[in-house]
């Protein structure tokens, strides 16, 4: 099926028709899971420095609640729409079941180029955010999280703002905020994270020696940087990276923590390497996101948005292995095409899960109001990662299918069994026959 660039939603739903048949669900379950929950548009009245006002269009998402309260990040973004929010929140209710974690799918976002606000504008539209939907949210009905463009800080506000409303202190009716206001110890890096406990339990089948691997990563924020650092620290060899600006390659690889020290500093890419705080550059060639995709390595790692792997690009990928970092950032039709091609891919719903997944820590920490160590929830973290690893693997070696619709399959049966433990028609025709 060719890709519907402007139904993102109805592209993501196609996942549930492909992993029906090797999930333990009853097909009224589907049906529902096709339609979310809760959907809100708000504006967002908001002074600007100038003294000018300009309103601002803000979504919310609830997908689906049966197991818990919904989860899910709140994204800043110019080309955020309502049907790219839809598909985020059902991703989220996959996600969350995959893991098994005690909660549903949402999602927000904000048409906004955080980049044009100032930080007191950028406040003055979190609070404005959080005062327009605080009636939707809550640490038993919906827990917002940082997603594209937003970070802790944000989040910091916007778990004020619901508790100056509510007039108590509410830390886990947000995820994701500072440690000092009830934040967890490794949420920073935990996307990134999870991505490389999955790529460890990869490296088992495939019997790779890291110093041998090449990596090259799309996306070079807080997800790409830790999942690079993670994997330099192993010995594999990031031959390239990327921003929204462009990339950077070098065959002889990149000395990532000074990668990451510049970019983070200068809020751009450029191959240096720094040694005792000096800085210098090195050789390394200019090439576009488009021309990264398609280099020969071992592991490609888009890491920035969706939709960026197409049918017009997929035959180009030469790598062996993808592991979707961002959401969704392969399309249907190019799925099938990377199938075909046999790159093994590592679904988002199971290889980005590490930041829900500490989230959900960092909620339970909250609502205990006893905090664990880094170590503590790194090794959480790895654990719950490996396991279902190793749960969806098996399902694609039982129905012999890809690592996608094996997780789909998982998330199904998990979702499916709460929604049947309700009543289906099987149920409810028997009642009435006897």
């Amino acid at each position: 099926m060719p890709d519907s660039p402007n139904n993102v939603f109805e592209s993501a739903l196609e996942n549930l028709d492909h992993a029906f048949e090797y999930a333990d669900i009853h097909s009224e379950a589907v049906t529902r899971l096709k339609h979310p929950k809760l959907v809100i548009e708000v504006s967002i009245p908001i002074r600007l420095d100038s003294g000018d006002m300009k309103i601002f269009t803000g979504y919310r998402v609830r997908h689906d609640d049966t197991r818990g309260p919904g989860k899910g990040g709140i994204r800043y973004h110019p080309d955020v729409t309502l049907d790219e929010v839809k598909a985020l929140a059902f991703w989220m209710t996959c996600k969350t079941a995959v893991m098994n974690l005690p909660y549903g799918g949402a999602k927000g976002g904000i048409i906004v180029n955080p980049k044009e606000l100032s930080p007191l504008e950028l406040e003055r539209l979190s609070r404005g955010f959080i005062q327009r939907i605080a009636d939707f949210i809550g640490p038993e009905t919906d827990v917002p999280a940082p997603d594209v463009y937003t970070n802790a800080m944000i989040m910091g506000w916007m778990m004020d703002e619901y508790s100056k409303i509510k007039r108590q202190f509410t830390p886990a009716v947000i995820t994701g905020k500072p440690i000092p206001i009830g934040g967890s110890e490794g949420r920073a890096d935990a996307t990134g994270r999870g991505a490389y406990y999955c790529l460890k339990q990869h490296e088992k089948q495939r019997g790779w020696k890291p110093e041998n691997v090449t990596v090259a990563i799309q996306g070079f924020g807080n997800a790409g940087q830790a999942v690079a650092r993670l994997l330099d620290a192993d010995g594999y060899n990031i031959v390239a990276v990327s921003d929204s600006s462009g990339g950077i390659f070098r065959k002889e690889g990149f000395h990532v923590p000074s990668l990451i020290k510049v970019k983070n500093k200068q809020k751009e890419l450029e191959a240096v390497y720094c040694n005792d705080g000096l800085c210098e550059k090195v050789e390394a060639k200019r090439i576009s996101n488009e021309e990264l995709l398609a280099l020969d390595v071992d592991i490609l790692i888009p890491a920035a948005l969706e939709d960026v792997i197409t049918e017009d690009n997929a035959g180009d990928v030469k790598a062996e292995t993808l592991i979707e970092v961002a959401n969704g950032p392969v399309t249907s039709a190019a799925d099938a095409i990377l199938r075909k091609n046999k790159v093994f891919v590592i679904p988002d719903i199971l290889a980005n899960a590490g930041g829900v997944t500490v989230s959900y820590f960092e909620w339970v920490q909250n609502k205990a109001g006893y905090y664990w160590t880094e170590k503590e929830v790194h090794d959480r973290l790895e654990e719950r990662m490996s396991t279902e690893y190793w749960a969806v693997h098996e399902l694609t070696e039982k129905h012999d299918i890809d690592m996608r619709t094996a997780a789909y399959a998982h998330a199904l049966s998990r979702i499916g069994k709460a929604l049947t433990a309700q009543g289906t028609k099987d149920y409810f025709h028997r009642k009435r026959a006897e």
